[in-house]
């Protein structure tokens, strides 16, 4: 008979990031994920408060999977790398997103990555007072998630016939304009939609070019309110 390993917080964390990929973070509760371990729900208590201690510690297990920061690369290269990676930690589990965003206290290990965030900008010539400008202006993107204006994640509707199309085109022209000139990509994670990574990407190269151009010419909050 194979020894159990003994229980431990790490384990139980890495238990709770196999449930929640498997069905969902609304699914995982204590009960459920005592029996994945084989333990009574009381054993888990010694490991995690509860359920928001649980919640917190995943988010921890999660940034544990990021790739480490580059630490002889531009500033610009490094920032990037960092946020891609934080991206594919949130691909390779889709409960992340909501945790994220449910979580209102920082740990200390959510903190030391936004410290290591800021501490690219500063390694890199930007002064704090833009640091924190730039840090608001990146806002959930230094996770690796962004609330896009197109939801394009739901099973796509099928296209309008050629009358639909022309009546929408003649109240929303723009739209209908922007829509047929638009490039999309068939391989899209998406499907027939835009193509999010490379919007992603797109929307990250455009925050870093303005974040270096503000740099260069010398920005602060105090010139910029006059």
């Amino acid at each position: 008979m194979t020894e159990r390993a003994p229980l431990s917080r790490p384990r139980v964390l890495r238990a709770a990031v196999d449930l929640a990929d498997e069905i969902g973070i609304d699914a995982v509760s204590m009960r459920r994920l005592a029996l994945e371990l084989g333990v009574v729900p009381m054993a888990l208590y010694k490991h995690v408060a509860n359920k928001d201690d649980l919640l917190e510690g995943m988010v921890d297990t999660l940034l544990g999977e990021l790739e480490p920061p580059l630490t002889d690369a531009h500033w610009k290269t490094a920032v990037r790398e960092r946020v891609l990676s934080a991206r594919r930690a949130l691909q390779r589990h889709p409960w992340a997103r909501q945790a994220l965003e449910s979580r209102t206290t920082k740990t200390p290990t959510v903190l030391g990555y936004m410290d290591s965030m800021i501490g690219m900008f500063l390694a890199g010539g930007f002064s704090a007072d833009l640091t924190h400008h730039v840090m608001h202006a990146f806002g959930s993107r230094m996770w690796g998630l962004t609330q896009e204006i197109f939801d394009d994640s739901a099973t796509p509707s099928p296209p309008p016939d050629e009358a639909t199309f022309a009546q929408l085109a003649a109240a929303f022209p723009n739209v209908a304009n922007m829509a047929v000139s638009a490039s999309h990509d068939p391989d899209s994670v998406v499907g027939d939609g835009c193509d999010d990574q490379f919007e992603f990407e797109f929307a990250l190269d455009l925050l870093l070019d303005g974040f270096e151009a503000l740099k260069e010419r010398g920005w602060s909050s105090r010139l910029a309110r006059g």
